[in-house]
């Protein structure tokens, strides 16, 4: 299993105070990995050095042959384009339909066919289980579906690691539980799939690392 996750010695800092220390860790193609912890411990910050949303203080880190420690902000598009993440709160653009949230984000990375691209949507949108629902709008969606339709426009691009945070923290258990089988069969799929969450159940249905955040520090079990 070759590994698409690489961090040495890292230090994570925001507004200068150290929000993460010594992190050493490795996370290789297709595993399920879970970020546990309390608000504030972490975990987010630790999400957002891997999309290149915040920097890493010092250390080595390199996350889908990209070196966290020199990213330069005109590599982050293109190191963006190679994951996807799945937000808690949706992100969807609110005065477009389905179909269209997903194209936009098409458009924005480069795709110019529009039959291409609308027959990749359609393709994503029918793994997701949400192809008959292209037409409407997000206010017209349960929570759920508005997941379901933010797990495709993470798979648009065909990564190789979805990040996803908190992603059934705003859903009912058996919504939640719908999300979980999704985001599972995926990494069976092969792609990496690292989840914060607080809820303690999903890791003993959905077996996976379980990498705990407290007092600064990642460990695991």
């Amino acid at each position: 299993m070759s590994k698409i996750i690489q961090y040495r010695n890292v230090s994570v800092n925001q507004a200068e105070q150290i929000v993460l220390r010594d992190v050493n860790l490795e996370i290789g193609e297709g595993e399920f990995v879970y970020l546990l912890g309390r608000v504030g411990s972490g975990k987010s910050s630790f999400m957002k050095t891997m999309y290149g949303e915040l920097p890493i203080a010092s250390g080595e880190a390199q996350i889908l042959d990209y070196d966290l420690a020199r990213l330069r902000r005109k590599q982050v598009p293109y190191l963006r384009r190679k994951l996807g993440v799945v937000f808690q709160d949706f992100q969807l653009l609110t005065d477009r339909n389905v179909e269209e949230n997903l194209m936009f984000v098409l458009r924005a990375t480069g795709w110019r066919d529009k039959n291409a691209m609308k027959s990749h949507v359609m393709d994503v949108l029918d793994q997701v289980g949400m192809a008959n629902k292209a037409y409407k709008m997000p206010y017209q969606l349960s929570g759920g579906e508005q997941q379901r339709v933010v797990i495709a426009r993470a798979l648009l691009n065909m990564p190789s690691l979805i990040l996803a945070d908190e992603p059934t923290g705003n859903l009912d258990h058996e919504t939640g539980k719908e999300i979980m089988d999704l985001l599972y069969s995926i990494s069976k799929a092969g792609i990496t799939v690292i989840m914060s969450t607080h809820n303690i159940t999903w890791p003993e249905q959905y077996p996976g690392r379980k990498l705990h955040f407290a007092a600064s520090r990642i460990s695991e079990e």
